[in-house]
């Protein structure tokens, strides 16, 4: 499971001295003890993770063992033939795209992986892709037009990469123009905001006909950090939380407003405690809207998806 985060301190403890009375499992009167414990710590977990303040989420898509896009791609597609490089400049890593099959429905799958060693991650720059990334993933989606294949989108980024090279290669523009293209493909098009979804980097490949989010993702227009650099010129233990507060960032707020469709429960504790039982439920999320958009008209999608993100925003 990885380290524990802030507000897990006693499951923690519990969770340890489970482990040792399981490795000792022979001892007298230690199975009724061993489920005990077990009930006592999955009603901690379910008190705890119902009543999540925003930053703690933030903290929960940011756990290291969190899965991501291509632990999904083993898990929970089929297959999976990856398509490199933007025809300009090279092949993004951090932005990864290529057929895919699940449940019967061929797919284009592209989506934002962070990595797992530091090598990776450094290859990937930490999920942050450049406008080459945007320009494979624009490039892809086409594809996916011409051969009526529907588009799916895993979003887990803190932002677009901020460096100057990316902004003289055109950075804002990709990605605009990525948001404008999305509106306008003919083809089904079903996002998921599974960790982190940071600002334009996620809207890039956000523009979708339904769009979900797990239970403790967040999706915001800038992070808690970087709001709380502007609001209060210092992002600290207390300026962060009160900025996640403000941003409304979580899925259940972001459901109310309207921005996503759909909230996909995770597993008792969060993702990174059950990938697989994430994994099964996500499969299920993404069949089931597969289904769903398969029969509607290339009129009808773009004339629904249309109204969908003019309605976002909107007063009274």
């Amino acid at each position: 499971m990885g380290p524990p985060l802030p507000f897990e301190g006693d499951i923690h403890e519990m969770e340890q001295n489970l482990a040792r009375l399981e490795s000792a499992a022979d001892a007298d009167g230690a199975d009724d003890r061993i489920k005990n414990l077990r009930r006592e710590i999955a009603t901690r977990k379910r008190v705890k993770f119902a009543s999540l303040t925003p930053w703690e989420t933030v903290l929960v898509s940011r756990h290291p063992n969190r899965p991501q896009m291509m632990d999904y791609v083993e898990t929970v597609f089929d297959e999976f033939v990856e398509l490199h490089g933007d025809k300009a400049i090279g092949d993004d890593r951090a932005l990864r795209a290529g057929f895919a099959r699940i449940d019967g429905h061929k797919v284009m799958l592209i989506g934002q992986h962070k990595g797992r060693t530091l090598a990776e991650r450094q290859q990937c720059y930490y999920g942050c892709a450049h406008p080459e990334g945007y320009r494979k993933a624009l490039a892809k989606m086409k594809l996916a037009a011409k051969y009526k294949l529907p588009i799916v989108c895993l979003i887990d980024t803190p932002g677009a990469f901020p460096g100057i090279g990316a902004e003289e290669r055109g950075q804002a523009q990709l990605i605009a123009t990525s948001i404008f293209e999305m509106t306008r493909i003919s083809t089904p098009i079903v996002c998921v905001v599974i960790g982190e979804g940071g600002s334009g980097g996620a809207l890039g490949i956000g523009i979708g006909d339904r769009v979900g989010m797990l239970q403790f993702a967040y999706y915001s227009v800038i992070s808690p950090e970087g709001c709380a650099g502007i609001l209060w010129k210092v992002a600290t233990d207390v300026t962060k939380p009160r900025a996640a507060d403000a941003l409304r960032l979580t899925a259940p707020d972001l459901k109310k407003l309207g921005v996503i469709d759909h909230i996909i429960t995770e597993p008792l504790g969060g993702a990174h405690r059950d990938p697989r039982g994430m994994a099964t439920s996500l499969k299920a999320n993404l069949s089931r809207h597969l289904r769903d958009l398969a029969p509607m008209s290339t009129q009808t999608l773009l004339g629904e998806r249309y109204v969908k993100f003019r309605r976002i925003g909107a007063m009274g």
